[in-house]
């Protein structure tokens, strides 16, 4: 059983918020234009997906990029991206525990494909009043 704690309440509301800017901005951010879409990292970040470990905003933005130019996603690839089942953890007044299933879709909304599905376990820290994404593991 999960309790709720209403200290936590807006920690919490700022990490689900700073969740779904990260898939919007991944889905609608053009190749010059992914400067929010890193804002949303800390500054020493780590990304890891398919084995491909990225550290730090220049190659986090590199590998957005990448996948950009590949078709994978981004603007005008009917790409979108569904997160759900979202469990925080607080673990130290400044860090945060989540994992989230995700799918992807592609094909637009005519005719929607999955084509991913898998899971996000990610880690945040704040600083100040900001909340960031420090580590995310994708699993497929």
């Amino acid at each position: 059983m999960i309790k709720v704690n209403p200290e936590r309440t807006a920690d919490e509301l700022a990490i689900r918020t700073l969740l779904a800017e990260l898939i919007w901005e991944a889905d609608t951010a053009a190749i010059d234009d992914l400067d929010r879409y890193v804002a949303c990292f800390s500054d020493d970040a780590e990304w890891e997906m398919f084995g491909d470990v990225r550290r730090g905003h220049v190659a986090l933005r590199a590998g957005a990029e990448e996948r950009r130019r590949s078709g994978m996603m981004g603007p005008g690839t009917g790409v979108r991206h569904f997160l759900g089942c979202t469990v925080i953890q607080f673990s130290g007044a400044d860090t945060a525990t989540a994992k989230s299933y995700i799918q992807a879709y592609k094909g637009g909304a005519q005719n929607p494909q999955l084509f991913l599905m898998g899971e996000y376990h990610d880690t945040f820290v704040r600083t100040g009043l900001v909340w960031k994404l420090s580590k995310r593991r994708v699993i497929f």
